[in-house]
Order: structure tokens, then C-alpha cells, then sequence
């Protein structure tokens, strides 16, 4: 089954039938970090049938939102990037991204966390911080994603940061921190971060990467 057909002449009908399917939002959440190949796809969405995601990126192909391109050299490998219309979905899926966390507190049963998916909530919490300069590497439940902070820019990607100003490896309580229920001093006490590098620019990523926070459990 392609999708679904809303009939009604509507861009969010439109886009409702684009972006609707299972699995969809996540294969665009992973694609807006880098370019990647099928494998790295099937990798970073564990769960997903090989089927769908084979399903999925031809519809998005189809839709003008996704395309392929096979690298040249040794390595022949077919790779996946959104497309100049894919790429005006990054701000669509960064508030989603940060409507979604607000009443995040602690996984649920099964839920895994992945360096693209880490790098994602990075990219969807950063806001312009002036003048701060500094390179971060996250850690969280064996994903890893590293931001860099130049003059207002934020540049965020999956994997590990070659040279870190600081290294943050932390549980799921690193989003409270984030959303400033518990400073910086108590997040490390409690053993929910802890931090390799200048511990002074613990509070920095925290202004760069601040997050909504809800009560509700």
C-alpha cells in the first residue's frame, strides 16, 4: 500500500500523506544528521522490517524528499541524503523533536537511544549562545554525538568529537539537567553525569542545549 489519500486539497493533507507512515519521521530524523547508507539506516532504527525501510525510502525518493547517489572510488556504495525540499523539513522535525521531549523523563521498557538520534535532540535543543567557543562529545547509554560551538554557530553530528573540550557521559537524567531541574553541581553528585575536560563548560552546554520541561509524569 503506497499511502494514505486524505482527499482533500490541502498542503497538510499533503503532507500528512508524505510524512504519515510508520517509520517515515525517523528515517528523515537520521538522513538530516548526514548522508548515510542503507545499512547505517537499518543500524540506527533497530526494530524496523527490512522491508519498510526499503518501502519507505522509495516513497520519499518518489516524493522528491530523499534521493541516492552511488560514491565514486573504491567504496561504490549506494548513500541516502534528503534533497533541498528533505533539508526544509529540519525545522518541522526539530519542533517536534522538542514538543515530544517535554514530558520525557526516563526510557520506557525497550527504548534505546543512537548516535543519530542523540545527535538529532542536539541539533533540535541548540539556540545561538554569542561569543562561546568550545567542542562537546555526549555519551548516553552507549550512543555518542558531539556539537561545535563557534561564535554562535552550532554544528552538530553523530559519533564522537576528534578534539572535545569536554566529554559528558550520562544517563537519561541528562535531560532534567538540560531542562534545568537539577544544576550542575547535583547532576554530578547524583553520578547522573559526569564530565571529562573543563567542568566549568558543563553549564555552557547546558545554555547552548536548553530543553522544555514538564511536570507530568
Amino acid at each position: 500500500m503506497r499511502k494514505r489519500d486524505y482527499g482533500q486539497f490541502c498542503g497538510l493533507a499533503r503532507a500528512a500523506e508524505t510524512l504519515g507512515q510508520r517509520w517515515t519521521l525517523l528515517i528523515l530524523r537520521d538522513l538530516l544528521v548526514g548522508p548515510a547508507r542503507y545499512s547505517d539506516l537499518l543500524r540506527g532504527l533497530p526494530g524496523i522490517p527490512t522491508n519498510v525501510l526499503s518501502t519507505r525510502l522509495k516513497e520519499l525518493e518518489e516524493d522528491g524528499v530523499v534521493a541516492r547517489t552511488a560514491q565514486s572510488g573504491k567504496d561504490r556504495s549506494v548513500v541516502y541524503h534528503v534533497t533541498e525540499r528533505g533539508a526544509e523539513l529540519s525545522p518541522v522535525i526539530d519542533a517536534l523533536a522538542r514538543w515530544g521531549a517535554a514530558d520525557m523523563h526516563a526510557p520506557r521498557e525497550g527504548e534505546t537511544v543512537t548516535d543519530r538520534s542523540l545527535a538529532s535532540a542536539l541539533r533540535a535543543s541548540a539556540r545561538s549562545t554569542g561569543s562561546a567557543r568550545a567542542n562537546y562529545t555526549v555519551r548516553v547509554a552507549g550512543a555518542a554525538a558531539h556539537a561545535s560551538v563557534h561564535d554562535g554557530v552550532v554544528d552538530v553530528d553523530a559519533g564522537e568529537h576528534a578534539h572535545p573540550d569536554l566529554i559528558i557521559t550520562a544517563d537519561s537524567r541528562l535531560r532534567d539537567f538540560l531542562a534545568g531541574a537539577i544544576g550542575p553541581d547535583d547532576v554530578q553528585a547524583s553520578g547522573a553525569v559526569s564530565v571529562d575536560g573543563d567542568p566549568a563548560l558543563l553549564r555552557e552546554f547546558a545554555d547552548t542545549f536548553a530543553l522544555p520541561y514538564s511536570t507530568d509524569e
